[in-house]
């Protein structure tokens, strides 16, 4: 196999195991749900008195809402995970944004030079006319004055 290769077998095997972690812990969830909803029935005919079937049931019920916890958090991590893994490996967007900056910045920059050259242009335009101006005065003033 070449090196090339390589990378997407591991981006497949992520997928996978990002498919896998989702599947788990939404099935969790359901299943957490689904019991605490059937611990509201209580069965009036049992061995085990009131208080210790209610307490029995509170028991599973925070166990059952720790797990569906567990696996929400899990989730959470995993659209951390889903997301860091996409800005990590977004390369076509970056080379996308990289070439839109890099056209944009190339582009002010023309727009600066010609400015510039402009500027350039009207500084020696007015340089020389107080060059003209001052060896003017300069070859007037001794004549005036003797």
């Amino acid at each position: 196999m070449s090196a090339g290769s390589k990378p997407p077998q591991s981006r497949e095997a992520l997928l996978k195991s990002y498919n896998k972690r989702l599947k788990d812990d939404v099935k969790s969830i359901l299943d957490n749900f689904i019991e605490i909803v059937r611990l509201g029935y209580v069965d009036d005919e049992t061995q085990v008195t009131r208080m210790t079937q209610v307490e029995e049931i509170n028991f599973q019920m925070h166990v059952r809402s720790a797990t569906m916890v567990r696996a929400c958090e899990s989730l959470m991590k995993l659209v951390a995970d889903v997301k860091q893994y996409l800005i990590l490996n977004d390369f076509p967007s970056v080379n996308e944004a990289i070439i839109h900056n890099s056209a944009r910045f190339r582009g002010k920059s023309q727009e600066a030079d010609q400015k510039l050259m402009t500027l350039r242009d009207d500084m020696a335009a007015d340089l020389y006319e107080l060059e003209e101006e001052f060896y003017s005065s300069i070859y007037k003033a001794p004549a005036s004055n003797h």
